[in-house]
């Protein structure tokens, strides 16, 4: 089944840019969700510089995500997490797309409130457990079940990932169709925000 692509104008696109000024635009949600995708495209429609946070975090380390969470523990990553997207902010605008546990710690949600605009992929578990059931480079699932491990995930990091800025909702539809509703999502929040702020 296709879908009919209404591709975001030029003018909002400009006014997106404009909105976001110095900050940049994070994308949170769980594995399989299509962040870095979807992040990527985003990043091209707005020709912004793009940065996967898991990737960063491998460069900085040197080891991939699996090895620092066999090696070291997953709070061991997660500080080290912090303090990636820390610096990466510090370097935007940007899009940056986030690993599934990073929205989740409260320093970093500040500093993301602080520095940047959140975009949450929503998906449905049975669609994230069919994207990612053959990937074995995703420690968090490496349990007897990975299906109910996923789903006690998400019902932990729902109600976390529900306080973005701006949530839209993964469907069955092609890349460049979620990437034109990211853009005009982000164009309906700005409207609203500017509205809200509007005296008359």
């Amino acid at each position: 089944m296709s879908h009919e692509i209404r591709r975001v104008d030029a003018a909002t696109i400009a006014r997106i840019r404009a909105e976001l000024g110095t900050r940049s635009l994070v994308f949170v949600g769980m594995m399989g969700a299509g962040k870095t995708t979807l992040g990527r495209r985003v990043a091209a429609r707005l020709e912004l510089p793009f940065a996967d946070l898991d990737h960063e975090i491998e460069k900085a380390a040197a080891l991939t995500v699996a090895e620092i969470f066999t090696r070291h523990g997953e709070a061991h990553f997660r500080d080290g997490e912090r303090r990636v997207v820390a610096r990466l902010l510090g370097q935007g605008p940007q899009v940056l797309a986030t690993g599934g546990g990073a929205f989740m710690n409260a320093e970093t949600r500040a500093a993301i409130a602080a520095a940047a605009v959140s975009v949450w992929i929503e998906a449905d578990p049975a669609v994230l457990f069919q994207r990612i059931r053959h990937k074995p480079t995703r420690p968090l699932l490496a349990t007897p079940d990975p299906e109910g491990t996923l789903r006690r995930l998400v019902a932990e990091r729902y109600p976390v990932y529900a306080l973005a800025d701006v949530t839209v909702r993964s469907r069955e539809a092609s890349k460049d169709v979620m990437t034109e509703e990211i853009l005009a999502a982000l164009a309906e929040h700005f409207a609203g925000t500017t509205a809200a702020g509007d005296p008359s």
